[in-house]
Formats: C-alpha cells, sequence, structure tokens
C-alpha cells in the first residue's frame, strides 16, 4: 500500500528537507538553548562550543526562518524610505531623482546592517501602507513642517530619522544636517561672481528647512549688497510646469533679472523653457543655477549649474543614525553631512 500524497515524506516527493534548529543540537551535541545562543551571539556559551556550532551549522546547510528570527529579537530587520515630496520634484517621469539616488546607497548601508529597505513612493494611498508595514524605523527625506509621515510613523512608536532637519519645531526627529545654508551660499555667490546684480529666487510653497534656509541666505545676500529682493514659490506637485510660471511672474516683478536661483532642478528647467520662449538667452541674458546635481540638471540644455550634496555619504549616514536609535543608542539627535560642492556648468558660465 502507498502513502497517499498527504503522509509522503519530503525525501519521497524528491524535495530535500529543511535542516533544523533540532538537527544542529544533535550533530554538535548540545541544547537546543545553546544551538540558539551561539548562532544568535546571545547568552553565555564558550567560544569554542560557539563556534563549533555555527561551524555545524554551516556544513549542515542550516538557515534560520525569517519568522523565527523575528520571534525571537522582536524586529522586523527592515526599514522604510519615504518623502512627501511629490514625483514631479523628486524623481520626474523617469523616476530617476533624489529620492532613488538616496534609495539606492539607503539600500546597500542598510544591507550591510543586516536590513531590508522598503521604498514608500509618495504616492495617494501610501501613506496608508506606513500603517500595515512590518519596519523597525524609516528614513524620512527632506520632511516639511507637521509632515503626515512622520505623524504615521511616531504613531507607530517606530524610531525616525529625516535627511534635513524636521522645519519649524524645537524637538525634530533625528537628522542628517544637508548644510543648506551652505549650499544657498554657494549658489547665490557664484551668480554675484559672474556678475549678476538682478537675482531672482524661486523655492517650492511647502515649509522645508531647505526652503527656509533658502529665502533667509538670499534675503541677507541681497539686503548686505544692496541688490533687489524678488523670490516666488511655486507650487511642488506641478514640477516643471511650476517653474515656467514662477519664472514669468519674476520677470514681470524684475524684468532686468539677469541671474536666477532656483534649488527644485524641476523648477530650474521649467524657467528655462520659459526665458527661451520669450526671447532670453541662457546663460547669455540670464544665468541659472539649481541645487541637486541629478540626471535632470545634467541633461538639462544647456546643463545646469548645480551642487554636488555628496548623497551616497549622506544616505550611509542616516542608515547609521538610524541603527544607532534602533539599537537603543539613542544619544546623538543629529549629524552634520559632508560639505556641500558647487559644480559649475554651461547655465552659469559666461564665458
Amino acid at each position: 500500500m502507498t502513502d497517499s500524497p498527504s503522509h509522503r515524506s519530503p525525501e519521497s516527493t524528491g524535495k530535500p528537507r529543511r535542516v533544523t534548529i533540532h538537527d544542529v543540537a544533535r550533530a554538535a551535541g548540545v541544547s537546543l538553548t545553546t544551538v540558539s545562543h551561539a548562532l544568535n551571539d546571545r547568552g553565555v556559551v564558550d567560544p569554542e562550543t560557539r563556534a563549533r556550532v555555527k561551524r555545524i551549522a554551516g556544513e549542515l546547510g542550516y538557515r534560520a526562518s525569517v519568522r523565527a528570527r523575528r520571534l525571537q529579537s522582536g524586529r522586523a530587520n527592515c526599514i522604510a524610505l519615504l518623502s512627501s515630496m511629490p514625483f514631479a520634484v523628486a524623481g520626474g517621469t523617469s523616476r530617476l531623482g533624489f529620492m532613488m539616488e538616496v534609495a539606492a546607497i539607503a539600500a546597500e548601508s542598510a544591507m550591510a546592517r543586516g536590513l531590508g529597505v522598503v521604498l514608500v513612493p509618495p504616492l495617494e494611498g501610501a501613506g496608508g501602507l506606513l500603517e500595515s508595514l512590518d519596519i523597525d524605523g524609516a528614513i524620512v527625506i527632506e520632511p516639511v513642517a507637521g509632515d503626515p509621515n512622520i505623524a504615521r510613523l511616531r504613531g507607530r512608536d517606530v524610531s525616525i530619522v529625516s535627511i534635513g532637519r524636521e522645519p519649524l519645531t524645537d524637538t525634530p526627529e533625528p537628522y542628517v544636517d544637508l548644510q543648506s545654508a551652505h549650499t544657498a551660499n554657494l549658489l547665490l555667490e557664484h551668480l554675484h561672481d559672474q556678475g549678476c546684480r538682478q537675482i531672482g529666487l524661486m523655492i517650492g510653497d511647502g515649509a522645508r528647512q531647505s526652503y527656509l534656509e533658502m529665502e533667509r541666505v538670499y534675503r541677507a545676500f541681497t539686503a548686505s549688497r544692496g541688490l533687489p529682493c524678488h523670490l516666488v514659490k511655486a507650487p511642488e506637485a506641478l514640477g516643471e510646469a511650476a517653474g515656467a510660471d514662477a519664472c514669468a511672474q519674476l520677470l514681470e516683478q524684475l524684468p532686468a533679472l539677469d541671474g536666477l536661483c532656483a534649488p527644485v532642478d524641476a523648477f530650474a528647467v521649467g524657467a528655462m523653457h520659459h526665458l527661451r520662449a520669450v526671447g532670453k538667452s541662457v546663460p547669455g541674458q540670464v544665468l541659472v543655477v539649481t541645487r541637486y546635481d541629478g540626471i535632470r540638471a545634467r541633461a538639462a540644455q544647456p546643463p545646469l549649474t548645480a551642487v554636488n550634496l555628496h548623497l551616497e555619504a549622506v544616505a550611509a549616514l542616516a542608515v547609521e543614525l538610524l541603527f544607532a536609535h534602533i539599537s537603543g543608542e539613542s544619544g546623538q539627535r543629529s549629524v552634520i553631512g559632508p560639505s556641500p560642492e558647487l559644480v559649475p556648468r554651461a547655465s552659469s558660465l559666461r564665458n
């Protein structure tokens, strides 16, 4: 009489039987508790025994189940990466922007610490996903004041780190300082050094730390040099179209505009489209600079002067800071990112 399918052994079905912790314990001649402590580097286990258990587990091909590790450690070993910045700004139609560059480096850095990364795109309904994701913490890219994503994460009591300070609060979540004021000075000084004396500023309409610092530095910069001060705020969700409209507003306020600082690359590209449409050449009549040195800046015509924010190092610092907080080391509340560097290109060079 043959076994029914429901009673066949793994060997009879041709499938290798999964090696269990019981197999490792029998082979090593130790208890299940000793095996668990040895493999997870916990408890008091003789170093030689710990090494022998790990060697035998490797020889047998033992792999702890993800579910078992989750139950033992109480951790999901997974973090989320998210941004409230609309895709029109954060990624564009190619989805290859600031957020994706940070994601690539963050995933690599997290993997080195045994963490997976879940990318939560800034799409309608994605916020609700945060309430069900099994995560230990999250990295929030350039949060807006009162950021709804941070509010949801606080409600879940998970560790949070932001890239860019959480604005308009005395008690921000731990963050990596992007040195936005330094970036603003680099861009404005460059325009001034190139001879611009009618410099306009175009920022997003959200209350993000980079915008707030850009506006503060711009007002101080123009006042200290006796230059006219003209700025416009563009809706982030409209991307390049918002940049074109904002440029039209600036030209109405400042017809002699000869320098444009548009930290959002989508706005800068839209502004250059408008300048060409009204017969103003870049850089012949108007010099244009932006902040993020990404694909959009490099592919623009002419290529945009931008700033190297050293996002590889920034993302790695964010993961390191988050990992420390997940591990209970909550003393450090901020870390300063690398010093930004100007990358001059044709959009702002007279010669």
